[in-house]
């Protein structure tokens, strides 16, 4: 993987991960439209076409709800990073059901409407000064246009064309969008029934997307900085708390991170962010002599900082050195790519 437009092929993975999802999507589906209804109570009789409507729609919202927590959850659990290497797929997915949700609203709803449908839709509430009986339907357009902006520039195209740093503010989207389809569900469908079961899996919901990212935030923010010792160097530790193909990761006064790695009985130091998309590359695992990204693959030499052929990524390095058993890295980074040559580990704690 790179961020240099890279076609990528497809691997058993990919299909596996994504007969998954449509496998779990078709059957959520037919379980709502065959069960649901007689336990959803409405103010109102509800025919098929409404309940398939409303079976998309909440299908929608509960894959929007998983993506954003997949990733806080791979930052606590590494057992889900696998979901978070396609996640690009599920966001696809989640467009394309949110829309076939938008279609049956629109074919039934103003499908004998003198007007365009979509300008009955938008035209025929216009209650804005109003909470109950809010035109939430324009909360509904506005995350259906975000989903798919974030589809349609999800391949890694967009990523080299826009560049890293513009494609990933543009993908902040997610949560903006994520609090547009709350408000139209809290607006719209909480509106119109009695059985409270919905209301709850809103709530739950919410509360799962902001407790789950409140904590990540934590984690992220909640290491203490290292120690500045006399020389301006900063102390990382003793060497045996870094295990053999894993990091210690060090936070300097700048709020820098160095990913101190351990490899083959020797310590090199890289920044800890990746040049894809700032992945936590000190939480990755070293494969074939690179550490590998724990967000999305991309790989780096642990002595140099720079990607395996034939691509071009490069990170900073850090100089180290061991007083005794305790390890130092220089607070001034080298150019992205730099060699530094690895510090041997003592036998004694080898």
């Amino acid at each position: 993987m790179s961020v240099k437009y890279v076609p990528v092929q497809w691997n058993s993975n990919k299909y596996w991960y994504d007969l998954a999802l449509i496998a779990l999507v078709a059957t959520y589906i037919l379980v709502f439209l065959n069960i649901a209804p007689q336990y959803l109570d409405h103010s109102k009789p509800t025919d098929g076409s409404i309940v398939r409507a409303r079976a998309f729609g909440t299908c929608a919202f509960l894959m929007l709800t998983a993506i954003l927590c997949i990733g806080p959850l791979a930052r606590f659990d590494r057992r889900f990073l696998p979901l978070l290497y396609n996640r690009r797929h599920f966001g696809v997915l989640t467009a394309i059901v949110a829309l076939s949700h938008a279609l049956f609203v629109l074919d039934w709803y103003f499908n004998y409407s003198p007007y365009p449908k979509l300008e009955g839709l938008l035209g025929a509430n216009t209650s804005y000064g109003q909470v109950l009986g809010f035109p939430f339907e324009i909360f509904g357009v506005f995350g259906l246009l975000c989903l798919g902006i974030l589809a349609a520039t999800s391949h890694d195209f967009w990523l080299s064309f826009l560049t890293p740093r513009v494609w990933k503010a543009m993908h902040y989207l997610i949560y903006p969008t994520y609090l547009a389809i709350v408000a139209h569900v809290a607006l719209g469908a909480l509106q119109s029934q009695n059985n409270p079961t919905f209301s709850l899996l809103v709530g739950v919901s919410v509360a799962l997307v902001c407790g789950l990212h409140a904590l990540a935030a934590w984690k992220e923010h909640s290491p203490a900085k290292s120690v500045r010792a006399a020389d301006d160097w900063f102390v990382v530790g003793d060497v045996s708390e870094i295990a053999e193909g894993r990091a210690k990761i060090a936070v300097l006064e700048s709020g820098d991170r160095v990913a101190v790695f351990r490899h083959e009985a020797k310590l090199s130091a890289i920044s800890n962010a990746c040049a894809h998309q700032n992945g936590p590359l000190g939480e990755g695992r070293i494969v074939d002599g690179c550490v590998t990204c724990p967000w999305h693959g991309f790989q780096y030499r642990i002595a140099d900082g720079c990607s395996p052929a034939p691509f071009t990524e490069k990170v900073p390095t850090y100089r180290l050195r061991l007083d005794g058993t305790t390890v130092m890295v220089d607070p001034k980074p080298n150019a992205p790519g730099e060699y530094v040559q690895p510090v041997p580990v003592p036998e004694a704690v080898s």
